[in-house]
């Protein structure tokens, strides 16, 4: 089994569920007492998002890098970045290391692939829904992604950072989602990304009429398939 080297931290809320999944799954394909090799380094999110909110992805890029480095010469046989945002500075980090990065919307791109699915709704922070590093590598698998109109993203958004990255779980908050996804889903998307890895605390896939790809599962799974190859 090889080691699976975390970057945690960005919320610990989804990190925690990363942690969960991949043992779980782990025991469920191993059998016994199984569980998996990893090593999880976790940041301070207070320092993260302010270099999100600033713009300095450059300065992010560079202490995360660092972070991945330690988990290299700790003994990870590769790295796992445990929020969709931060792949913003994927580049970054795959430079300042030998080993490979499993990217999480290539993950999340395949699971769609697999349902022949073509056409997308998109739900994540504001940069991982406006900018492009993101939707363009799902796009580069030859699928289309529909995000939410400008006053929908700024909710979503703001119930990702102020409720959900701190555990606060409020229905109203999951019905306004479910808002938001039905009008994705008259717009024709035929599937829907939870692209913050925080999402499926509210949003579970029973929720929703079209296939919802949780991008925390969909991860940590594929950790864990690459882990046992």
């Amino acid at each position: 089994m090889k080691t699976i080297g975390l970057i945690g931290g960005m919320s610990w809320e989804s990190s925690a569920q990363y942690y969960r999944i991949i043992n779980e799954e782990v025991k469920l394909r191993l059998g016994g007492l199984h569980s998996a090799k990893l090593i999880l380094a976790s940041v301070d999110f207070e320092e993260i998002e302010k270099f999100q909110s600033l713009g300095k992805w450059e300065e992010a890029g560079e202490l995360l890098a660092h972070v991945a480095k330690n988990l290299e010469k700790a003994g990870a046989d590769f790295i796992v970045i445990c929020t969709n945002t931060m792949h913003k500075v994927a580049s970054t980090i795959e430079k300042a290391i030998h080993i490979p990065l499993l990217h999480i919307a290539d993950a999340t791109a395949n699971e769609i692939q697999q349902m022949q699915l073509n056409k997308i709704g998109l739900l994540g922070t504001k940069y991982t829904m406006e900018q492009d590093f993101y939707k363009e590598r799902i796009r580069q698998h030859g699928i289309e992604i529909l995000i939410p109109g400008e006053e929908a993203r700024l909710e979503v958004n703001r119930i990702i950072f102020e409720e959900l990255c701190l555990g606060d779980i409020k229905p109203p908050s999951k019905d306004y989602y479910l808002q938001v996804i039905d009008e994705l889903i008259q717009q024709g998307a035929e599937g829907i990304i939870l692209g913050c890895t925080e999402i499926g605390l509210l949003i579970k896939p029973e929720d929703v009429e079209v296939p919802v790809f949780d991008t925390t599962v969909i991860h940590a799974k594929n950790a864990v398939t690459v882990a046992l190859d």
